[in-house]
């Protein structure tokens, strides 16, 4: 697991919910394991800056919007 330093937070499972998208649905179409998706929804794995602008572009926002060093603040 990543230091606390290097921890990445993601978006990943809210834009998933939001647009009724299985795990494996995203990893099939972004060409990864279906547990690769796992491991980033639960901050076990940091991704590539190429994965992440794959998964960006995959949900169309920015990719600051799916990932930041500091804690996302709850959507209300």
């Amino acid at each position: 697991m990543a230091e606390e330093s290097e921890k990445v937070y993601n978006r990943i499972s809210v834009l998933r919910a939001d647009r009724k998208v299985s795990r494996r649905q995203l990893a099939d179409d972004l060409g990864v394991h279906y547990q690769t998706i796992g491991y980033l929804e639960r901050g076990e794995y940091s991704p590539s800056l190429v994965l992440s602008l794959k998964i960006a572009a995959y949900f169309e926002v920015p990719v600051e919007s799916v990932f930041s060093l500091e804690p996302f603040a709850p959507i209300q």
